[in-house]
């Protein structure tokens, strides 16, 4: 594999934080999951670079499959609790492509998932739903 970027964030505090990147042009609180929270927390953030990763991908497979099309994506991560006292995290990810039919939407709904950094990092670790709205 041929490395094409890396990046680091660095956290300092835990769920009761903050978290910076090394060049200083990134800081956030970080507070644990709750409705009222002041901060964000690691289940939003893996939701903004799953989203962001995942409508990437799908435009990618559009262009590739030369139709264009907006798309939106709406990942819904959540927490659950385990019964062995840990935790664990599920995502639903929910997709819109404007002007596309019902069945060409899925197909590249799918194909996205197949090409998806995050997706193929999530892949047999955590149950991942795709909802076409």
């Amino acid at each position: 594999m041929k490395k094409m970027y890396e990046t680091a964030m660095t956290n300092h505090g835990g769920r009761d934080g903050y978290v910076e990147a090394p060049n200083g042009t990134m800081h956030m609180k970080i507070t644990p999951p709750g409705l009222h929270a002041e901060g964000t927390n690691p289940e939003q953030l893996f939701a903004a670079g799953y989203a962001s990763c995942f409508n990437g991908a799908l435009q990618h497979v559009l262009k590739e499959g030369s139709i264009e099309a907006d798309s939106t994506v709406k990942a819904r991560v959540s927490l659950y609790g385990t019964d062995d006292g840990g935790y664990q995290i599920g995502v639903i990810m929910d997709v819109h492509i404007e002007d596309l039919d019902e069945a060409t939407a899925k197909e590249y709904l799918e194909k996205a998932h197949d090409f998806c950094p995050y997706s193929k990092a999530t892949r047999g670790n955590i149950e991942v739903k795709l909802e076409l709205i």
